[in-house]
């Protein structure tokens, strides 16, 4: 016998919200703020302490240099100064070196620390703005539906979580971002929509590949097949010589704006193109002759 599905009750905040992030097996809706304003003033607070420490330290170099010479302090500070061992072994009995062994201590953890909060931000910068199409539908959920009556998941200072994309990073990095792509996503999910919950419609990124992909395949022969067999039955020489240039355009402008090339790979690309039309046209079979609708040979 089988047992029905059991409908699960959440409240709305917290409960809710980890629903959502964790509804979309793509891991679309991960999405969380980055704390960008927070993140640099903590950057600023770490190199203003590594600055004062830098200057403290400095300060002890100074006091050392002027102060060496034969007496006590002055041995132990060039002994201290040159080999690590002795610094350790004076800074548990000398109180001038324990200062700076705890200044060094500081400045260990302070640049560790920093050096840390630096890369974390370059691992965060790598990480993509949710997209605009994918964003509106999470708010829609978010703020819980209609305009007149919505009201934000979570409430206090959190209620504005999610007002400024730029502040935003999805965790999933997707593996296609052309153009093309994010066209469909945009303008064509709902022909990949695989579930809905009423509010918010979730599209197979799968799909999406798959359906770009037959696509971009289909403009690629479209733009070689259809100018070989256009080229083939016009046989005015400046009329081909405007279609070259009009299709060498077309083809640049399909690669350049539906994928992500590189501009060397566009270059690369197009001069490829425009060299198989050109050969086309000034070898035998762009050149053969035609029989006119009036019987007469037309020589090309």
């Amino acid at each position: 016998m089988e047992l029905p599905s059991l409908q699960v009750h959440r409240l709305t905040g917290y409960p809710s919200l980890a629903a959502l992030v964790a509804s979309d097996p793509d891991r679309t809706t991960a999405i969380f703020k980055r704390y960008d304003r927070l993140a640099a003033r903590n950057l600023l607070y770490f190199q203003s302490e590594l600055a004062e420490l830098q200057a403290q330290q400095d300060e002890y170099d100074k006091q050392d240099f002027f102060e060496r010479g034969t007496d006590s302090n002055g041995l132990v500070a060039k002994q201290c100064a040159r080999n690590w061992e002795d610094f350790k072994v004076h800074s548990k009995s000398d109180n001038r070196q324990q200062e700076r062994m705890e200044l060094a201590m500081r400045i260990r953890k302070a640049m560790k620390d920093y050096r840390e909060a630096i890369l974390f931000e370059v691992e965060l910068s790598k990480l993509p703005k949710p997209s605009k199409k994918t964003l509106e539908a999470f708010r829609s959920r978010y703020y819980n539906g209609l305009e007149d009556e919505s009201f934000p998941t979570l409430g206090g200072h959190s209620s504005g979580l999610y007002d400024d994309i730029d502040d935003l990073s999805a965790l999933k990095v997707e593996e296609h971002q052309d153009r093309l792509t994010t066209f469909a996503r945009n303008h064509m999910g709902f022909l990949f929509t695989r579930s809905s919950d009423g509010m918010v419609g979730y599209s197979s990124d799968q799909s999406v590949a798959t359906f770009v992909a037959f696509l971009s395949t289909l403009l690629a022969a479209i733009l070689l097949i259809g100018a070989v067999v256009t080229l083939y039955l016009v046989t005015s020489p400046n009329l081909r010589l405007g279609l070259i240039t009009t299709f060498t355009v077309v083809f640049a402008a399909s690669v350049g704006l539906l994928t992500n090339a590189r501009r060397a790979e566009l270059f690369a690309a197009t001069a490829a193109y425009a060299a198989v039309l050109v050969v086309f046209v000034s070898g035998d079979l762009g050149n053969q002759s035609s029989v006119g609708r009036n019987g007469n040979e037309v020589v090309v």
